[in-house]
């Protein structure tokens, strides 16, 4: 499987359009269908892995692992974080849902790698 395949497979299954995949990695769409005859520069795939969230080598076809976790690949997350919580099953969130969720966190306790409330 090309990266082009798995870049559109990986798309439709988050319900993203090529458009709109390439308006959020800020690159043309005609840029992307191109991938067949000139790979992209690596910076490129890094952000088309991140929007998808996907490994880069998921998308080269370097493993089959869609998401491989490591303890060096596993990034606490931050709620006051303006990464965090943009999209849901590939699917942009409104901002007004992203402040219910935040408030919604902010309210739990702060707990340890036990579970434990701290």
């Amino acid at each position: 499987m090309t990266l082009l395949s798995r870049t559109k497979e990986i798309a439709k299954k988050r319900g993203m359009s090529m458009e709109s995949l390439a308006n959020k990695v800020g690159i043309s769409k005609s840029g992307i269908y191109q991938w067949d005859k000139h790979e992209p520069k690596p910076s490129t795939i890094q952000k088309v892995a991140d929007v998808l969230h996907v490994s880069t080598d998921y998308l080269l076809g370097r493993t089959d692992e869609m998401n491989p976790t490591t303890a060096e690949n596993v990034k606490k997350a931050d709620i006051d974080d303006d990464e965090l919580l943009l999209s849901f099953q590939g699917k942009d969130i409104t901002p007004e849902y992203r402040d219910a969720i935040i408030a919604i966190l902010r309210t739990m306790p702060d707990r340890d790698k036990d579970g434990n409330i701290i």
